[in-house]
């Protein structure tokens, strides 16, 4: 637990240094702060590794779509939200605007051209992040949705949104399913965390335009499948792993 604590700490401090001296490349082009942001991610990566003893596997490289594409991931822990933007090009999260009011965070959230989900002021808000997810796939980027809204712990039923499908449907670009295991070590709600190896899997893409509930069906099968293999492996190798936490 010491150096679960540690880490803690030294993320919070970390992260919070990152925003304060990052903090003149509010005025700099959006590339500048996203390499800074990828940074920051690769630090805290390391960071986890070298306190925690907690690596990072990433399968399925080669099945990352060229282009713009839609990105549908598992979201199991907080850890997702910093470390999956340094293995995408030039990544856009869709994020709630709640995030975007918090000082520098928020700020910064605007400058990465990060897209903001209303949840309850319906369909105005709704065509307005159709409209920008829109403009950053113009732009060639990758649009990172968690397709179940919030984090869900490991082995939990499934709770796919439909905001997904109507992303998928506007915007006309392949969609990329992505397996993890990261709530096994970065447990959510808790303080913990546990050494091992966080997977990442990359899945094949589903091709634009087909029907709502086949897509919906292939993207949670693909996801929840191999989800399911990961969270069996690591299992395998590390019997402790997985069990309760309440701090």
């Amino acid at each position: 637990m010491a150096r679960s604590l540690l880490f803690n700490v030294l993320f919070y401090v970390t992260t919070t240094m990152f925003v304060v001296i990052g903090s003149p490349l509010l005025f700099a082009p959006r590339s500048w702060a996203m390499a800074a942001l990828a940074i920051h991610g690769r630090f805290e990566l390391w960071l986890l590794k070298t306190i925690v003893g907690t690596t990072l596997e990433v399968r399925g490289r080669d099945k990352l779509p060229k282009g713009a594409c839609l990105v549908a991931s598992k979201h199991q822990s907080a850890w997702e939200t910093f470390a999956l933007i340094p293995l995408f090009r030039d990544p856009a999260l869709l994020m709630k605007r709640e995030l975007f009011w918090i000082p520098f965070h928020g700020w910064f959230s605007f400058k990465f051209d990060m897209i903001p989900v209303d949840r309850d002021r319906g369909p105005t808000a709704l065509r307005r992040m159709l409209r920008e997810a829109k403009e950053r796939v113009a732009d060639g980027r990758e649009i990172i949705i968690f397709p179940e809204g919030t984090r869900r712990a490991p082995g939990a039923p499934p709770d796919y949104k439909t905001g997904v499908a109507l992303l998928y449907e506007s915007l006309g670009v392949p969609c990329l399913p992505v397996a993890l295991n990261s709530g096994l070590f970065w447990p959510r709600r808790s303080l913990q965390r546990r050494p091992g190896t966080i997977v990442v899997e990359f899945l094949d893409p589903i091709p634009p335009g087909l029907p709502r509930a086949e897509f919906l069906r292939r993207l949670a099968d693909a996801i929840e499948g191999a989800s399911a293999r990961l969270l069996a492996e690591a299992k395998a190798k590390e019997p402790g792993v997985g069990q309760p936490v309440n701090l």
